[in-house]
């Protein structure tokens, strides 16, 4: 099985019919756009796609439309997750059969167990599938914090290949590439940093406005051309920060709608953006183009 490494998308979720029910054609047509600009990886029903607010049937729906719309042109990440141990592998082994490449999977959140509890919640599922497991670190969501100590132990479980770390903690991309770990990063803000720093890949939201320009990102930081990457990165800062300031995913869905990836409004409890954070996404959109 091929290793994972390069750009990442975490997929918006389209809606229509005022977000009471998926829009699979939008869905599908943003995966061949998001290909065409040269991604190498998407994934499904990650944050960015709004995974606390889709029902079962809707997650395992996006996953198998996903994966029979790729047909192998690019790889693919499921995300999984669930508090109890046997949904999440139920999950796991679904997402297997539609065909995806690696599943990402969060520790048991909310008053979730500690690191033994969550050791023995990535071995059952490691044991109930072959496809690789991707550990999802986001403490400030999970209140489990998957340390680079603590993933070279979970790394010891055969399954376990590669962790997104979402800390916004350079030094963390930085620990986790030097240990031999293969780390996507989780934080736009640092893209740039992270590659230069050993990333295998990035788990970007702003891939949604900007794959091709994160792509290149990619493609110069490899070649070691990085005069050209900083000028790439300049246009990327300000949508990649505006990420971290505004509320995430109406700010990916408003710039994937403005860079022509129609994906619409959050599903509510999630409120559109303000007049004023409207203008403040456009302006982060326009200087992709300076």
């Amino acid at each position: 099985m091929s290793n994972l490494e390069g750009v990442c998308v975490p997929i918006c979720t389209p809606f229509k019919e005022n977000s009471a029910s998926l829009d699979i054609h939008a869905f599908e047509a943003n995966i061949d756009s998001l290909i065409e600009n040269g991604v190498h990886i998407i994934a499904v029903n990650g944050g960015t796609g709004e995974f606390p607010f889709l029902a079962e049937p809707e997650k395992r729906e996006l996953a198998e439309v996903a994966c029979k719309r790729v047909d192998g042109r690019v790889k693919v990440v499921i995300q999984t997750s669930a508090i109890r141990t046997e949904d999440a592998v139920e999950n796991s082994k679904h997402a297997e059969g539609c065909g995806a490449d690696a599943v990402l999977v969060l520790p048991p959140y909310f008053e979730g167990p500690g690191e033994e509890g969550v050791r023995w919640h990535y071995e059952q599922i490691a044991v109930a599938i072959k496809t690789p497991i991707m550990a999802y670190n986001i403490p400030v969501y999970t209140q489990f914090d998957i340390t680079p100590e603590i993933f070279e132990k979970f790394s010891e479980i055969d399954g376990i290949k590669y962790i997104k770390d979402s800390t916004a903690d350079p030094s963390r991309i930085e620990k986790l590439a030097g240990q031999g770990s293969k780390v996507f990063c989780g934080c736009d803000f640092l893209n740039f940093f992270a590659l230069v720093n050993g990333a295998s890949g990035l788990f970007s939201g702003s891939g949604n406005v900007a794959p091709a320009q994160i792509r290149r990102l990619w493609e110069l930081v490899r070649s070691k051309e990085y005069w050209e990457a900083e000028a790439v990165w300049k246009r990327l800062q300000p949508i990649s920060r505006l990420l971290w300031t505004l509320p995430f995913n109406p700010v990916a869905k408003a710039g994937s709608d403005m860079t022509g990836r129609k994906v619409g409004l959050c599903r509510m409890p999630v409120p559109p953006l303000t007049n004023d954070e409207m203008k403040m996404v456009e302006d982060a959109v326009a200087a992709l183009a300076d």
